[in-house]
C-alpha cells in the first residue's frame, strides 16, 4: 500500500468516532411545567429520584426544560406553548399547569400530579382509562380539607370561629371553598374565607385574624403557599395562631400541625410514570395512580410555644411528632 493511502486510510479512521458520536440520538426531553417557584426542592427531589430508580439521571441519559410560573398562573398557557414548540418527548405538570399544557397539546403525553379530582377538572375521562394525552398522579389533599377541620375541632373543642386561606386563583378555589362551609356548618363552626395569591395579601390574611376572632387557621394546598413555608410559619408565630396545613415540609419548618400525603413521594411516583411512557406506554393506558397514604405530622415545639395542650388521643394516632 502506497503511503499516502495508508495516511488516508487513518485519517478516515480517526473520523470514525467523531461520526458515531455525530449520529448518536438525542437525549430525550422532559418539559417540567410548574406554576411554582423555581427549584422548590420537595417537587425536584422527589421527581429525580423517582427517574434515577428507573435508571435515568439528568444531563446523562435525560434531559429537562423546566418552566415555573412563580406563582403567576396567567404565564402558564405561555410557557406550555413554548415546550410544546420544543416538541419535548412528554410534559410533567402540576394542577394549574396541567389545565395549560392540556390546551396546548392533543398529541404531546402529559403527566400530571394533582390535589383535585382530575375527572370532575376534564383531565381524564375516567381514572382506569384516562382516554387522552393525559394520565398522573392524583393525591388525597384537597378531599382532606374537611378532616383537617376535624383534627383542628378536636386540638380545639372550644373553638368555634375558624378562617381558611385560599388562593383565589387556584383554579378549584370555589369547590375547595364551598367543602369547608359544608365541613364547618356539620361540626357547628363558623369559618371565614381570607383570598390571598401574593405575598403581601398573605400578610393582610393574617392581619386579618384578630378581627375576625379566629381561634385557628387552616392552610389549603396551592402551588403559591407550598413555595412559601417559612413566611407562612412565620406569620403565623408572629400573629400566635395554631394553623393546620396539607404537607409536611410546613411542620418540619415550624408549623403546628399537618395532615395529608407526601410531596416528595408524589413525585417520586409521576417519575416513574413519565419513565413508562418514554418507553413507548401510552397515556390513555396508563390508569391514574391514586396516592391514598396520609399521614398526622404534629410540631410539639409549637405546641407549646402556643401554650397548648395536645389531646393525648391526638398524640396517639400522629404519624410523627417532633418533639
Amino acid at each position: 500500500m502506497k503511503r499516502r493511502a495508508f495516511i488516508t486510510l487513518l485519517g478516515g479512521a480517526a473520523a470514525w468516532p467523531l461520526a458515531a458520536r455525530a449520529q448518536q440520538p438525542a437525549l430525550p426531553v422532559i418539559g417540567f411545567l410548574n406554576g411554582g417557584v423555581a427549584g422548590y426542592a420537595p417537587y425536584l427531589n422527589g421527581f429525580r429520584q423517582g427517574l434515577k430508580t428507573a435508571g435515568y439521571i439528568e444531563g446523562q441519559n435525560i434531559a429537562i426544560e423546566y418552566r415555573w410560573a412563580e406563582g403567576r398562573y396567567d404565564r402558564l398557557p405561555e410557557l406550555a406553548a413554548d415546550l410544546v414548540g420544543r416538541k419535548v418527548s412528554v410534559i410533567v405538570a402540576n394542577t394549574p399547569a396541567a389545565r395549560a399544557a392540556q390546551a396546548a397539546t392533543k398529541t404531546i403525553p402529559i403527566v400530571f400530579v394533582t390535589a383535585t379530582d382530575p375527572v370532575a377538572f376534564g383531565f381524564v375521562a375516567s381514572l382506569n382509562r384516562p382516554g387522552g394525552n393525559l394520565t398522573g398522579i392524583s393525591s388525597l389533599v384537597d378531599e382532606l380539607g374537611p378532616k383537617r377541620l376535624e383534627l383542628i375541632h378536636e386540638l380545639l373543642p372550644t373553638t368555634s370561629v375558624l378562617a381558611v386561606l385560599i388562593n383565589p386563583t387556584n383554579p378549584a378555589a370555589d369547590t375547595i371553598s364551598r367543602d369547608m362551609q359544608s365541613a364547618a356548618r356539620t361540626l357547628g363552626q363558623t369559618v371565614h374565607i381570607l383570598n390571598a395569591s401574593t405575598e403581601g395579601e398573605m400578610d393582610i390574611a393574617f392581619a386579618r385574624l384578630a378581627q375576625l376572632q379566629a381561634g385557628a387557621l387552616l392552610v389549603t394546598n396551592d402551588v403559591f403557599f407550598n413555595n412559601h413555608p417559612d413566611q407562612l410559619v412565620s406569620l403565623a408565630a408572629r400573629h400566635a395562631i395554631p394553623v393546620i396545613y396539607s404537607w409536611s415540609e410546613f411542620v418540619v419548618a415550624g408549623g403546628l400541625m399537618s395532615y395529608g400525603t407526601s410531596l416528595a413521594h408524589s413525585y417520586r411516583q409521576l417519575a416513574i410514570y413519565v419513565v413508562r411512557i418514554l418507553k413507548g406506554e401510552k397515556p390513555a393506558d396508563l390508569p391514574v395512580q391514586q396516592a391514598t397514604e396520609v399521614e398526622l405530622i404534629i410540631n410539639m415545639r409549637t405546641a407549646k410555644q402556643l401554650g397548648l395542650t395536645v389531646p393525648i388521643q391526638l398524640l396517639g394516632r400522629a404519624d410523627e411528632i417532633i418533639e
